[in-house]
């Protein structure tokens, strides 16, 4: 049996191609830069991490995201403990090597289409990052703040025509659709169009918590919560303290207990949400993380621990891995 420690994690989000293209000197190992230094995923024992693919959504956001491609391009063919996971087999080999598996996704839409050109340039370009990076785990339509695709979280804007065709162009991809940025309308139209046109495109929140435990326009409200549950998609347990409670430490330990005794017991994971943070000017975010959580070399094993009172053995399987791995498995085999 393994030891909580010793357990395989999977994670589906990280902003580590942030740091390496914008931050001036930024190097892939600088454990004491960004939590998700590659010294700190093999501490932790990731095997699988989930490469973001972020800009802002303004002039310039698709430069942005071809930077963030091509350094994907850079890590992946790198001599470093990194390996992309393009396929099932090579998912099921990463669970077991040595190395650190990886695979991109795209937080936020306008990274592949700027506001003001055709939609069908920017499936071009999207089509490119897929090229570079040879797999999309996922996408996300929005950040914070509404684009030509429909509203972030810090607005109450919902789906738009660029929107629904985006739907439409991600049915049978295997390519999930992620709703950790959406505003609520927006999530909710997304289902709708979903069910409405017969789509196959999975859900997935890949960094959020339980808005019942900590009320934040991040966090899930718990009628997305069993919408995403019943479509058989995934919750990423985010680490970042702003959106567990800002006062407790043992937050994190609250937010996947009440996933478990919610219905998610097959469907919550890891959405760590280790960025660079050395630049923030806002003192009342500080710290972002707490102190055991502040780093992948230590945070799973940290949560893992705790939870062996309140979890069984199987479910800290599924938390720290088999739930993303089912997932993934499943969608890539177009079941």
């Amino acid at each position: 049996m393994q030891t909580p420690a010793t357990l395989p994690i999977i994670d589906l989000h990280c902003d580590l191609l942030v740091y390496l293209t914008d931050v001036p000197g930024a190097m892939q190992d600088n454990i004491d830069e960004i939590g998700c230094a590659l010294p700190s995923l093999t501490q932790g024992n990731v095997k699988l991490q989930v490469m973001a693919i972020y800009c802002p959504t303004k002039a310039g956001s698709t430069v942005y995201s071809k930077k963030q491609s091509e350094a994907y391009k850079l890590l992946a063919e790198a001599d470093n403990c990194l390996t992309p996971v393009k396929n099932i087999q090579e998912l099921q080999q990463a669970l077991k090597a040595d190395t650190t598996g990886m695979v991109a996704a795209i937080e936020n839409a306008s990274g592949f289409c700027e506001e003001d050109e055709p939609l069908e340039d920017g499936f071009k370009k999207l089509e490119k990052i897929i090229e570079d990076t040879g797999q999309l785990l996922y996408i996300s339509m929005t950040h914070s703040l509404a684009n030509r695709f429909g509203g972030g979280n810090a607005t109450t804007q919902g789906i738009t025509r660029d929107g629904k065709m985006l739907l439409d162009y991600m049915h049978g991809r295997r390519i999930a659709i992620d709703m950790s940025h959406t505003s609520d309308a927006l999530a909710f139209d997304i289902l709708e169009h979903i069910d409405k046109e017969k789509l196959d495109v999975p859900v997935i929140a890949s960094h959020s918590n339980f808005r019942a435990l900590w009320q934040h326009e991040r966090n899930l409200p718990d009628e997305l919560v069993q919408e995403i549950i019943r479509r058989q998609g995934l919750i990423g347990v985010n680490f970042l303290r702003s959106f567990l409670n800002t006062d407790n430490p043992d937050a994190i330990l609250d937010h996947i207990a009440y996933g478990f005794a919610n219905g998610a017991e097959n469907n919550i994971c890891f959405g760590a949400d280790y960025f660079y943070t050395a630049d923030e000017k806002d003192a009342s975010r500080l710290p972002f993380y707490f102190p055991d959580l502040l780093h992948a070399g230590v945070s799973y094993s940290y949560i893992l621990n705790r939870l062996r009172e309140r979890l069984n053995v199987n479910q800290l399987e599924q938390l720290a891995y088999r739930n993303a791995l089912q997932f993934v498995e499943r969608i890539w085999a177009g079941i």
